[in-house]
């Protein structure tokens, strides 16, 4: 009976212990949950300014420096290395060439921000599954409570400003920033699917990913946003088809299920849906003036290209130079109102395009170090998950690299219709250093010492019994000993 206790007692989850071994991931989550804090009611320009979601990052960044300079972060391999840095070369070359360098200075910061600081200090940071699970969990939490404000202010006619009705979904975010509760739930359906069809972890674990991937398919419908649907069909689709065609069935059959329901059953803004949806393809017989306005400005973003070929027209310089380069169709901005916010017009700023603002303003140069570097991430992560299916370190946490690969995808497919902008761009670093993560496993991990590595920081002695099995294939208990935590 003693011994039971004993048992009993040594997997209670020890709170204390965990936020001892794990502090410095507290930056992580902030930097991903502090999404949850509304935006000042009637402030358009808020999404431009630093938010609290912001100084998390920074405050993760100033957190992987310390525990740099004390020698408990991941090693990083030379291509690991050459991936995260190069993008701030571009950068620097982009800025100093640019026609006003003091203009670009804040585009430089933010870029060097979002692509090279928040990613390397995720990958640092990142010991081991377990950790990477608790990050990606946070998604799915922010997705889950923004995507409810959203089906509230569907509900309540509280939303942003659509076809002459205030129904548009936009969480916290508010007019000024239509995407944003759009992109933030479609992060959280991509991490959810890719539990629920990840191999290995608990049945529980991936009914409720299940759960909460069908939940956020209505908010995400209910964004009426075109692009965000796209990146989510593509990576939901990548997502299967890594997992295995019979897992995959099951998930495409809910969701499909899911969809008629809420749109055709119950008729959940279905007319709205269907005329967004025809609209995708209706580019050259009777686009909208937002599809206008698009290909207008991806025609300005390569004309500044072919214009200064290598280096651009500097960061920040899109603006400066648009209307220099566009036709007549441009309209003079966006119409935004509802939420809380008056009627506004929004200028056209950038080409919503991140590859073609990239090509634009930084040239050949910044183009290939920023895109370059993630398709290399891109494929050294296929080719981890295809080499995984083992039963060993790296077959183990085999749900990590769905999660990375279906959200670098998500975000890589949704860059063909948006750019940088607003306060959910920071997600951006977080998704680009989960992909480095996983794609770039440390050579510790590769010669099966991430126990030791958990063990310089303090954190291996300290971690409670049952630990691995709350997150799945965890560190201990699903992981051979001696093998990599990864």
């Amino acid at each position: 009976m003693s011994l039971a206790v004993s048992v009993t007692r040594a997997r209670r989850p020890d709170v204390p212990g965990l936020l001892r071994d794990h502090w410095p991931l507290l930056p992580l989550a902030a930097t991903v949950l502090f999404l949850l804090a509304p935006l000042p009611a009637g402030d358009a320009t808020a999404s431009g300014k630093v938010g609290p979601a912001d100084a998390a990052s920074l405050a993760l960044v100033f957190v992987c420096a310390v525990q740099a300079l004390r020698g408990r972060v991941r090693e990083l391999t030379p291509l690991g290395v050459l991936v995260l840095g190069l993008p701030a070369v571009g950068l620097a070359v982009a800025t100093m060439t640019a026609g006003d360098p003091y203009a670009a200075l804040p585009g430089f910061v933010r870029y060097l921000q979002v692509f090279v600081l928040v990613p390397a200090a995720v990958v640092l940071l990142v010991r081991d599954a377990a950790e990477f699970r608790i990050a990606a969990w946070c998604f799915v939490v922010l997705a889950l409570v923004q995507g409810a404000v959203g089906v509230v202010q569907f509900v309540t006619h509280t939303g942003a400003s659509y076809q002459g009705e205030d129904i548009r979904a936009v969480g916290t975010f508010g007019p000024g920033d239509v995407m944003g509760m759009a992109t933030v739930v479609a992060y959280g359906l991509v991490v959810a699917t890719a539990v629920a069809l990840a191999p290995g972890l608990p049945q529980r674990v991936r009914r409720i990913a299940g759960v909460s991937a069908l939940a956020l398919v209505l908010p995400l419908v209910l964004s009426f946003s075109r692009g965000s649907w796209i990146a989510t069909l593509g990576a939901a689709v990548l997502v299967m088809a890594m997992a295995g065609i019979r897992r995959a069935l099951k998930v495409l059959l809910a969701l499909t299920a899911a969809g008629v329901v809420l749109v055709g059953g119950l008729g959940v803004g279905s007319d709205m849906v269907a005329e967004r949806l025809t609209s995708i393809t209706q580019v050259s017989s009777a686009p909208d003036q937002s599809v206008t306005d698009r290909y207008t400005m991806w025609a300005a973003a390569e004309s500044m290209w072919r214009e200064r070929p290598a280096a651009g027209v500097g960061l920040k310089g899109f603006p400066a130079h648009r209307d220099g380069h566009s036709s007549l169709g441009l309209s003079s901005g966006s119409d935004t109102a509802g939420a809380g916010q008056a009627y506004v017009r929004q200028p056209l700023l950038s080409p919503h395009n991140m590859y073609l603002l990239i090509l634009s303003e930084q040239g050949l140069i910044g183009l290939t170090a920023l895109a370059g570097g993630w398709a290399a991430l891109l494929v050294a992560g296929l080719r981890r998950y295809a080499s995984s299916g083992g039963a060993g370190a790296a077959g183990s946490v085999r749900d990590c690299g769905l999660v990375a690969t279906g959200l670098f995808v998500w975000q890589l497919t949704d860059f063909l219709y948006a750019d940088i902008g607003g306060p959910s761009t920071v997600l951006t670093g977080v998704i680009i250093g989960l992909a480095a993560w996983w794609a770039l496993p440390s050579p510790a991990d590769a010669v099966g010492t991430g126990t030791a590595v958990r063990a310089a920081s303090g954190a291996g002695a300290g971690m409670p019994a049952g630990y691995g099995d709350r997150f799945g294939a965890g560190v201990r208990g699903a992981v051979p000993e001696g093998s990599s935590g990864r």
